[in-house]
């Protein structure tokens, strides 16, 4: 492990939107969730919790709720509109203007008919859902203070709206109010405060459940309208409930970061008699907790931190298992960073801007450990601001360093980059086929680039200074219409593989810009892959942490492969709770495959014999102070190393030194003014 030169990058100021809102599709197992800067991440909890794909954001697109109907994602922000999103495109379909001001929520009905919307003028609007697009049907009775949090009844036409101080419950065909619950204030200082009902939950049984910002949970008869218990949680403000499908178990959020778990349960030995019982709390935040969903076998929690939760209910999963394990999103299950290898560039990819970076030099020499001295700093060479209000989907910086594309999900912009006097200068004359692009790549040796668009197409352009020429577009033969996530070209420019969210690899002959081979479909997502520039052998690594060897001489799998999927990966290997997110090789041993996620840097020697399962993989420090005796007997193919701390990248260098883009998880509080950090949520 000590055979690399490592440049240690601290500078990639990256800091993920807080979250806003959450929505889960039982059907599916697709977590969608809505950050503060627009953007919507699509979470596969089927598939280890995969962030399979991103919805870049856009200026002025705040979202603060979500709703599926089927397949289907609605989201609704203070904007005033309701946007349904093109889940292949990665993009919105359209919006629809509700001119009620401003939407605090929206939700839909079980038969995925209706959807219903909560203004702030007051009004409850209902939209009817077509197969195309939605279509206004009718407002709800006009309530004088804004609608803040919506809930329909599970099988009756009954809606429950959370406003100030009160909740209506209206029928939804005759649009009347039926019964008004009054909410009491706090005490106190506090009661002169309106109280803001900030969720509200349906059940079957007709009770609602509500939680408002004087910090209680209250338990309401929805036949007769009146209070049957209250469960005073916080000092603060309970902002999101979560219940789980069979009402056995309720949720609620709070501004202090924790999560409080009730649970319909009898308190005594007499199991007619049930009542909601306070029974878990949970403190995974630092603060808000704006969103909550509750599966079967999990709490999965969302706020201000940024971080996307997911902790296990121990009494709904079996012991010692990867369900039973909490996980932590802090950072995007794809790469935000280019570089060019031959130049020493680094390119930083943020929602608005783009940084391009030149790495410093040590001429330095000494033991493996040894921090080196720096004989030039590393340099911030151009910031490239986005052209329109979309945000940046996708980037890529060419090898040589001369080339630079990034594209949003209406505009495509290459720039020839010049590194000795600094310049850029926009490409102006594009091919009408680069519209926008999911994914974006460069040969190897600069001369063309390949930009994933839709139906899994892969369009492929020349690149001739000062302009590039459009010369093809590569077709997977089936006929699959899901996006593009991830690129990977050959060093010797014959390869392209890729690969979509639907677990489909194609690897394409660039020189006759025909379909080679298709990977045999494995079920779990791919989460990086590269061809190997000795072999020719493609190697793919899935969400589940399988690793996969494919000849693409033989195309069928290589021995190496077959070995490790009939041996098994060690335990601790598939226990990781982060994917795999880039592929290399070391040049100077072919044997060696470079890997890393978020946590953790692996090097597999395919020379050596596989560990078996008394192997301990996280022994690097404890091997190198063995004799040589003893380590040699101790020795297997996988190499990791866990000393590194949120790495976003791992890339490796012409003269074989290694960049490690680490990032701190921040505070995102400590990093907002004084005036925003001390304000509440705006009442």
């Amino acid at each position: 492990m000590g055979e690399f030169k490592v440049h240690r990058v601290r500078f990639f100021d990256y800091m993920p939107a807080a979250i806003r809102a959450m929505a889960f599709n039982r059907r599916t197992e697709r977590l969608a969730v809505a950050r503060a800067d627009g953007a919507l991440e699509l979470f596969n909890f089927a598939d280890n919790y995969f962030q399979e794909k991103v919805i870049p954001g856009q200026d002025g697109r705040a979202v603060e709720a979500l709703c599926w109907v089927g397949r289907r994602l609605f989201s609704a922000g203070l904007n005033g509109e309701i946007t349904e999103y093109d889940l292949e495109n990665l993009r919105p379909r359209y919006t629809v203007e509700a001119y009620g001001g401003p939407i605090w929520t929206i939700t839909a009905n079980v038969q995925g008919t209706l959807l219903a919307v909560g203004c702030e003028d007051g009004t409850v609007k209902m939209f009817e859902v077509l197969e195309d697009r939605i279509q206004f049907q009718r407002n709800l009775d006009r309530q004088k203070g804004r609608i803040i949090s919506l809930s329909w009844h599970p099988s009756a036409p009954l809606i429950a709206a959370g406003m100030m101080d009160m909740i209506r419950i209206f029928h939804a065909e005759t649009g009347h109010a039926t019964h008004r619950l009054l909410v009491e204030r706090g005490v106190g200082a506090s009661k002169s405060k309106e109280v803001v009902v900030w969720s509200v939950a349906f059940l079957s049984d007709h009770t609602i459940v509500s939680g408002d910002s004087a910090g209680k949970v209250q338990i309401w008869d929805g036949l007769t309208g009146t209070l049957v218990r209250t469960h005073l949680v916080t000092k603060w403000d309970v902002l999101a409930l979560a219940v789980s499908q069979d009402e056995s178990s309720l949720l609620a959020g709070t501004s202090e970061g924790t999560v409080v778990q009730f649970q319909f349960i009898s308190a005594n030995l007499d199991q007619q008699n049930k009542d909601w019982v306070r029974t878990r709390t949970f403190k995974n935040h630092s603060h808000d907790v704006r969103a909550l969903v509750h599966t079967d076998t999990a709490v999965v929690s969302g706020g201000m931190d940024t971080q996307l939760v997911v902790r296990p209910l121990l009494d709904k999963v079996e012991k010692n298992t990867q369900e039973s394990a909490m996980r932590r999103v802090a950072f995007p299950h794809r790469s935000l960073v280019s570089c060019a290898k031959k130049a020493g560039l680094l390119l930083f990819q943020f929602p608005d801007h783009l940084e391009l970076w030149r790495l410093g030099e040590s001429d330095g020499h000494g033991h493996p450990g040894d921090s080196l001295p720096v004989k030039r700093k590393p340099e911030k060479l151009i910031q490239l601001k986005r052209k329109g209000e979309d945000h940046i989907c996708c980037s890529a910086l060419s090898p040589c360093g001369g080339w630079l594309a990034y594209s949003t999900v209406t505009g495509f912009r290459l720039y020839r980059l010049q590194n000795n006097s600094i310049s850029i200068t926009k490409v102006s004359k594009l091919p009408k086929a680069l519209r926008s692009a999911h994914q974006l790549c460069f040969s190897a040796d600069s001369s063309r680039l390949f930009a994933s668009s839709s139906n899994s197409w892969v369009v492929v352009v020349a690149l001739n200074q000062p302009e590039c020429k459009y010369l093809h577009t590569l077709k997977p033969e089936s006929g699959s219409r899901e996006p593009v996530h991830l690129l990977s070209a050959s060093e010797d420019g014959k390869w392209l593989a890729t690969a979509n969210t639907a677990c489909e690899v194609q690897v394409y002959d660039l020189r006759r810009m025909k379909l080679h081979c298709s990977v045999p479909v494995y079920g779990s997502c791919p989460t990086a892959m590269a061809v190997h520039p000795a072999t020719g052998n493609l190697v793919v690594v899935h969400a589940d942490q399988q690793i996969f060897e494919y000849s693409l001489l033989h195309k069928e799998y290589t021995e190496w492969s077959r070995r490790l999927q009939k041996q098994g990966l060690h335990a601790l290997w598939l226990e990781r709770d982060t994917p795999v997110t880039h592929v290399a090789f070391n040049p100077q041993n072919p044997a060696h495959v470079i890997l890393h996620d978020t946590f953790m840097f692996c090097i597999i020697d395919q020379s050596l014999p596989l560990p078996d399962a008394r192997a301990r993989l996280f022994n690097q420090m404890v091997l190198k102070s063995l004799p040589e005796a003893t380590r040699t007997l101790h020795r297997h193919a996988f190499k990791m190393c866990k000393s590194f701390q949120n790495l976003l990248c791992v890339r490796l260098l012409e003269d074989l030194s290694l960049v490690v883009v680490e990032r701190p998880l921040l505070d995102i509080m400590a990093q907002l003014p004084a005036p925003v950090r001390q304000k509440k949520f705006a009442t």
